[in-house]
């Protein structure tokens, strides 16, 4: 039908049939054009569903392998972050901050040269080549530039450059930077754990939930650091380690190995500086190891503290020689042994006591085995086999074995704890939930081991660890280093290892010099009671008022000739440069 059709069919000239033929086919017509609009609608609807459908299913039910597009992340919900970690006192240790990064589709972006000139004058760490290759990528996924800043992001989104989009993630926050490196560890790029802490509790961290509340004391940390970094600096050493346990409880207060690193810089970790020298590295720890000989004697009944042993001149066995520095030259007592670390002295006690029972107790105290601790950096002891008798006798003033710091703090503990072996950790309250902890020695042996210790400082060689009214007790340790086949006699390894206040002890500090040089100030002397007692003794001055020890003086202190259990000896002094070196 045309225009006209109207008017032809009122046309009054017109037949009844023909107009009734007509009047049918403008009805067809009109259901025809109903029914293809019906059709084109129908069409339409499915065509519209099924858009929706396949978006529904890309951007909310899928898993999808490639971030997705957003325009700014304030325009999304935070995504589960990684929980924090936390000190003692609940300070903030590592947390996670949300970010954006940038990534392209090279298949979208439509001018690369345009895109690499923009992009590298926005962000000048990428350079304009490394932004044309990845461009030139086949890949539908490519990078540019992860954790950008908030004006970094407002930058580049303004360029309004087609194939660029951004995804929102997080990273991870160290505020107190290389505070607590080696004992927090870092993660990648990708906010994956890859040491420490963050690698050992990768899957309780990344899983978001209540914060990792950790027994480190953050205040007792810093101190520690410092005290470490200035000796490491006076004495123009090569490293330096040390940490604080609580003696009753097993829990670390602070962990320090220097160099160290900041874990918001990846770059810095590399090499000497990403080495945890107190849980991974494992070093013959010299005379300290005269604390766990005298202990074993006692507690075996191998020795009293009324016997004594000829020091008067040196042993000779096989083709090697056992001697002391500062020789007394005499018949010394036990206690005389250890408060002026006779070498020799040492040797014939682990003779009595007996290779047998020697390896018992290092085996009890924790130092023939690697420590267990909440950390995936763990050293691995270095014992002799065969253990023969020279064996012995080197083991009794820490040479022939070599054991890590943490090994050496944790096994002070139970020779001041009462004799009590706990595990040691970095979580507060411990991970274990055990007090009682394992009985490793007598009361009675613990109690005459604290009063050596207290010895050692006020007569013997540790006196420089003495910090007035706290009381401080411990034992020094001087170690030649191994190296080229033999010992390197200008090698130390210097150490103080000591536990306050010792009528009732709390904590045990521990400090250690590798390779110190002495100086003017120490006669030039580089040994335990010149370079690293000092550190003891400063350590706790500063930490005692901040985990609330009062000083104090020492009530009725008894003199020596007094006290009955040493009655029949009297300790002679002994120059502690001198008699703290230890002999090859």
């Amino acid at each position: 039908m045309n225009d006209h059709t109207p008017s032809r069919v009122n046309d009054p000239d017109l037949k009844p049939s023909s107009w009734v033929r007509l009047e049918g086919i403008r009805k067809q017509s009109l259901e025809t054009g109903r029914n293809r609009l019906l059709v084109t609608g129908v069409v339409f609807a499915l065509a519209f569903t099924a858009i929706s459908v396949r978006l529904v299913n890309i951007t909310v039910l899928a898993p999808s392998e490639e971030p997705r597009t957003i325009g700014s992340a304030k325009d999304h919900p935070p995504i589960v972050g990684r929980a924090d970690i936390i000190d003692r006192q609940g300070i903030v240790l590592a947390t996670s901050l949300p970010v954006v990064s940038l990534y392209a589709d090279p298949r979208d972006v439509l001018n690369v040269e345009e895109v690499a000139d923009k992009l590298s004058a926005a962000l000048p760490e990428l350079s304009r080549d490394q932004v044309l290759a990845k461009l030139d990528s086949k890949s539908t996924f490519v990078w540019l530039r992860r954790n950008l800043t908030p004006k970094q992001h407002y930058e580049v989104n303004r360029l309004g450059l087609p194939g660029l989009a951004f995804q929102q993630g997080e990273r991870r926050i160290y505020p107190h930077g290389a505070a607590a490196s080696h004992v927090l560890g870092y993660t990648d790029v990708d906010g994956q754990g890859i040491s420490g802490l963050e690698k050992q509790f990768d899957r309780t961290l990344g899983g978001g939930g209540e914060a990792l509340r950790l027994s480190i004391d953050l205040r007792v940390q810093d101190l520690l650091r410092d005290e470490l970094t200035t000796a490491m600096s006076e004495f123009k050493a090569l490293g330096a380690a040390g940490m604080v346990l609580d003696a009753n409880t097993g829990e670390t207060l602070a962990m320090v190995s220097l160099p160290d690193f900041d874990p918001n810089i990846y770059e810095s970790s590399r090499g000497e500086s990403g080495f945890n020298r107190v849980t991974k590295g494992v070093y013959e720890m010299g005379s300290t190891f005269k604390l766990f000989t005298t202990a074993m004697a006692l507690d075996s009944g191998a020795a009293t503290l009324s016997d004594s042993y000829d020091a008067s001149k040196p042993i000779r066995i096989s083709r090697f020689t056992i001697s002391d520095f500062h020789p007394m030259n005499r018949w010394m007592t036990v206690q005389e042994i250890l408060v002026h670390s006779s070498n020799i002295g040492a040797a014939k006690m682990a003779v009595d006591v007996g290779a047998k029972t020697q390896k018992l107790y290092l085996g009890m105290f924790g130092l023939l085995t690697p420590a267990v601790i909440e950390l995936p950096e763990v050293g691995t002891p270095l014992t002799p086999s065969p253990w023969r008798e020279i064996n012995t006798m080197t083991i009794s003033y820490g040479h022939g074995i070599a054991v890590s710091p943490l090994q050496l703090a944790a096994a002070t503990a139970m020779l001041v704890n009462g004799g009590i072996a706990r595990p040691v950790t970095l979580l507060s309250p411990p991970s274990s939930g055990a007090t009682d902890g394992k009985k490793v020695l007598s009361p009675e042996t613990s109690r005459q081991m604290r009063e050596l210790m207290r010895m050692v400082v006020t007569d013997g060689t540790g006196r420089k660890a003495e910090a007035p009214g706290y009381m401080v007790g411990g034992k020094t340790g001087t170690a030649i280093k191994q190296g080229g086949g033999g010992y390197r006699e200008k090698s130390l390894v210097s150490s103080f290892v000591g536990a306050f206040p010792m009528n009732a002890p709390r904590y045990v500090v521990l400090a250690i010099i590798d390779e110190p040089k002495g100086n003017k100030a120490t006669q030039y002397y580089a040994t335990g009671g010149w370079v690293a007692a000092p550190v003891v003794s400063r350590m706790v001055q500063r930490m005692a008022p901040l985990v609330g020890i009062a000083p104090t003086a020492e009530k009725n202190k008894t003199p020596q000739s007094e006290q009955p259990q040493m009655a029949a000896f009297r300790i002679l002094p002994a120059k502690p440069q001198e008699s703290d070196f230890e002999a090859q």
